[in-house]
């Protein structure tokens, strides 16, 4: 049974800092993609940030670069996601995803995905 479970989400000022995290198990993890999408109220899924098998690529959506960090820990089965600078437009459900084509997650799409952690960004 594939699981990814997700952590570190909660209430941040703007131009505070958070970091998620994102715990997989039941599949074979160098085998996959990671990335996050996120959910705001009222809108829809979209991507944010996705990181290849290596950990040494990754690729961040617009709104986000410059401010968030993706990585991984092959050792733990562990993807996170640093978020610095937050706006209160990053308010969100953040999900972790996997494919194992990183290609796919840019464009939103994934094989596995976790419940989601929220995180509000307030003014």
């Amino acid at each position: 049974q594939v699981q990814l479970v997700e952590s570190g989400g909660g209430l941040v000022q703007a131009g505070g800092s958070l970091r998620v995290s994102c715990a997989v198990s039941g599949l074979t993890f160098r085998d996959y993609a990671m990335g996050w999408n996120r959910q705001g109220p009222g809108k829809e899924r979209e991507f944010v940030a996705a990181v290849d098998w290596t950990g040494n690529r990754t690729h961040y959506a617009d709104a986000v670069q410059g401010r968030f960090t993706i990585s991984r820990d092959n050792a733990k089965n562990t993807v996170y996601l640093q978020m610095n600078s937050l706006k209160p437009e990053d308010t969100a459900v953040y999900i972790c995803v996997a494919h194992t084509w990183m290609s796919e997650l840019v464009r939103n799409k994934y094989a596995y995905g976790g419940q989601g952690t929220q995180v509000t960004v307030s003014s």
